[in-house]
C-alpha cells in the first residue's frame, strides 16, 4: 500500500487489522528454517557482534525490542509486537518522496541452548506486502569459542508490478537494509565484552 504522506497511526492500525486473518503470499512458509525455495532471490548475512553470554544477551533483547528496524528509513508497526507465532506487524518504509507500507506475519520463532545458543525469529510476507517471501533475523553464541554473531537469512522476489520495474533498486533497498541493521545490532551490544565497536 502507498501513501503520498506518511501514515498516522489510526491509518497504520487499521491497515493491520484487516491483515490479521490474510494468507501468507507464498506456499513455502517456514523455509528460512532450511533453505531458499526455488524462484526466489536468497540472501544470506552474518556479522561478528563480539563474544560471551552478555553480547549475545543484549543481541537478543535488541531483537526482541525489534532494534534492527530503527534506522529512520524503515519502521517496525509496533515495536510492541510480541515475539511469537502470528503476531502480525506492518513495515513502513520511505522512500523516493513517498511511503509505503507492508504486512507481514511471524512464522515461527527459535530459542535453542547448548553448545550453540540461538535465539530469534522468521516472518513472511502477507498479500498486502510490496515483496513476496520471508525472512530470518537470528543471534547466535557459540559457546566453544564464545563468539556471538547477528545472522540474517532470507528468500524473496518482487510481488508488486513497480518493484517488478524496478528490481534493481529494489535489490539495493535490501541490501541497504542488511547494513544498516547490523550498524544497529552492533550498536545494541557496544562495550558488552570490553570492546568498543
Amino acid at each position: 500500500m502507498f501513501f503520498l504522506a506518511c501514515p498516522n497511526q489510526k491509518q497504520v492500525d487499521n491497515f493491520l487489522a484487516t491483515q490479521h486473518d490474510k494468507p501468507f503470499s507464498y506456499v513455502e512458509v517456514g523455509a528460512t528454517g532450511t533453505q531458499a525455495p526455488a524462484g526466489f532471490e536468497a540472501d544470506h548475512n552474518r556479522i561478528m557482534l563480539g563474544k560471551g553470554e552478555n553480547v549475545f544477551q543484549l543481541a537478543r533483547a535488541a531483537l526482541v525490542q525489534w532494534k534492527m528496524f530503527d534506522i529512520g528509513w524503515v519502521e517496525l508497526c509496533w515495536k510492541s509486537a510480541p515475539i511469537k507465532p502470528e503476531t502480525t506487524v506492518g513495515i513502513l518504509a520511505h522512500h523516493f518522496g513517498f511511503h509505503s507500507l507492508s504486512a507481514a506475519r511471524i512464522v515461527y520463532v527459535i530459542d535453542e541452548a547448548g553448545e550453540i545458543a540461538r535465539f530469534g525469529f522468521a516472518y513472511g510476507t502477507l498479500k498486502e506486502h510490496l515483496e513476496c517471501g520471508e525472512e530470518r533475523f537470528m543471534v547466535e553464541w557459540n559457546r566453544d569459542d564464545d563468539s556471538v554473531w547477528y545472522d540474517l537469512f532470507a528468500f524473496s522476489r518482487p510481488q508488486h508490478p513497480l518493484l517488478k520495474l524496478g528490481y534493481p533498486v529494489t535489490r539495493a533497498m535490501q541490501k541497504r537494509f542488511v547494513r544498516d541493521s547490523q550498524v544497529l545490532m552492533r550498536n545494541a551490544v557496544s562495550g558488552a565484552d570490553g570492546v568498543t565497536q
